[in-house]
C-alpha cells in the first residue's frame, strides 16, 4: 500500500566549473527494508514545505528524487553543489585559498531545514542562500508554461484577427475579458489600462499555480502558492504599485482624513496612524489569505489519503474499507480545490484592483 507509481525519472546535469560546482544527477537511494510505522505528519509536511530536493516516488524500497543545486554565498565566495551531498550529513568543499569549508542542513534551532556553514568552533553561520529549491523549480516550470500558453494565444489573435477565437484562445479569452471588464474597469476606473498588465499577470500566475499544485506527480505538485514567501512577494508588488502610483488625494486621505473630528487628528494623530498601519495590513492580509487557503486545501486532501494507511496498519480490512470512503472524500476535496484555485486568484486580483482604484481616484 505504501508504494507509489513511478511516473517520471528526470535527470539534471550541471558540469564542473570554477565556482566549486559538482555534478548533479538524479539518483536512486537504497533504503533499509525495515518496516516503519506510517507517519502522516511527515508525509503531509514533506509535500507542503519547501525542500532542496524533489522527491518523485518510492519504488521497491528506493527513494527516487531529483537533487537540486545548492547555491550559497559565504564570506564573499560562491559555492555550488548538488543537494545530494547534504542528504546524509555534511559536505566539504575548498575555498579559493584551499581551506576546507563544511556545509550542512541544520536539523534544529533557528536555521532548521536550511543550509548552514559549520564553523571550526562548532557554531553555524547562515550563508546567503539562492539555491534552486522545489518551490523555485516549480515556479520556473509554471512560468514557462504561462509564457508558452500566452504566446500561443497571442499568435491566435494575430492569425485570426476579427474572427471568432478557437482552441486555447477561446478557453482563455473569457478570463481575460473578465479580469479587464469586471475587475479592472469596475474598480479602478479610467486609468485601468495602466494596471491591467499586472492584474492579468498576477491572476493567471496564481490560477495556474493553484491548478498545477493539485496534480500529484512530477513536474507538477509543488505547493507554490502555499508558500508564504511567494504570496508575500506578490502582496509586496501590490503594495509598492499602490503607493508609488498613488495620487495626491490618496495621501491626503491617509494623513488628513476628511470627515473625521479634529480631536482624532491633533494632538495625537490617531486616525493618520490607523491609516498608515492599514497600508501595511492590506498586503499582509493578501499574502496570508492566499497562503492559508491553498495550504489548508492540500492538508485536507492528504489527510483523507493518509487515513487509508493509518487504518491499514491497524487492520487490512479496515484499511480496505476506509480506502473507498477516503478516495471519494479526496476526489470531492480535489474538485472543491479547483473552485478554490479560481476563487483565490479572483480575490487576490480583485483586492489589488480595489487598492489601485483607491490610490488612482481623483479628488471630488
Amino acid at each position: 500500500m505504501k508504494k507509489y507509481i513511478l511516473f517520471f525519472i528526470f535527470s539534471i546535469l550541471l558540469t564542473n566549473n570554477n565556482i566549486y560546482c559538482n555534478d548533479i544527477n538524479v539518483v536512486e537511494e537504497e533504503i533499509e527494508t525495515v518496516e516503519e510505522k506510517f507517519n502522516a505528519g511527515e508525509l503531509i509536511f514533506d509535500h507542503i514545505l519547501d525542500s532542496y530536493d524533489w522527491h518523485i516516488c518510492t519504488w521497491k524500497g528506493r527513494h527516487i528524487s531529483i537533487y537540486l543545486p545548492i547555491i550559497v554565498v559565504s564570506e564573499g565566495e560562491l559555492y555550488c553543489f548538488s543537494s545530494r551531498h547534504l542528504h546524509h550529513g555534511h559536505h566539504h568543499v575548498k575555498d579559493r585559498q584551499g581551506n576546507d569549508v563544511c556545509f550542512a542542513i541544520a536539523e534544529e534551532g533557528r536555521y532548521e531545514g536550511k543550509v548552514v556553514r559549520m564553523m571550526d568552533d562548532g557554531t553555524m553561520l547562515k550563508p546567503f542562500d539562492i539555491s534552486i529549491t522545489k518551490t523555485v523549480c516549480g515556479i520556473f516550470i509554471s512560468c514557462s508554461l504561462l509564457v508558452i500558453v500566452f504566446l500561443l494565444v497571442a499568435r491566435g489573435y494575430r492569425q485570426r484577427e476579427e474572427k471568432a477565437p478557437k482552441g486555447i484562445q477561446a478557453l482563455l479569452e473569457p478570463l481575460i475579458i473578465f479580469v479587464r471588464d469586471d475587475i479592472a474597469k469596475t474598480n479602478i476606473g479610467k486609468d485601468y489600462e495602466k494596471y491591467l498588465p499586472y492584474l492579468l499577470t498576477v491572476f493567471f500566475f496564481i490560477f495556474f499555480n493553484n491548478l498545477l499544485g493539485l496534480i500529484p506527480f512530477f513536474p507538477f505538485g509543488a505547493n507554490i502558492t502555499g508558500n508564504i514567501a511567494v504570496t508575500a512577494v506578490l502582496a509586496l508588488f501590490t503594495f509598492f504599485i499602490t503607493n508609488i502610483t498613488g495620487k495626491r488625494h490618496y495621501y491626503k486621505d491617509i494623513f488628513n482624513t476628511p470627515g473625521v473630528p479634529w480631536w482624532l487628528k491633533v494632538p495625537l494623530p490617531l486616525m493618520p496612524i490607523i491609516e498608515v498601519v492599514g497600508c501595511f495590513i492590506k498586503p499582509f492580509v493578501l499574502a496570508v489569505r492566499l497562503f492559508a487557503n491553498i495550504t489548508a486545501g492540500h492538508i485536507v486532501v492528504l489527510g483523507f489519503i493518509c487515513m487509508i494507511f493509518i487504518l491499514g496498519e491497524m487492520s487490512a480490512a479496515a484499511g480496505g474499507a476506509m480506502s473507498v470512503l477516503s478516495l471519494l472524500l479526496a476526489v470531492f476535496a480535489d474538485v472543491l480545490e479547483v473552485l478554490v484555485a479560481y476563487i483565490q486568484a479572483y480575490v487576490f486580483t480583485l483586492l489589488s484592483a480595489i487598492y489601485f482604484g483607491m490610490a488612482a481616484k481623483e479628488e471630488h
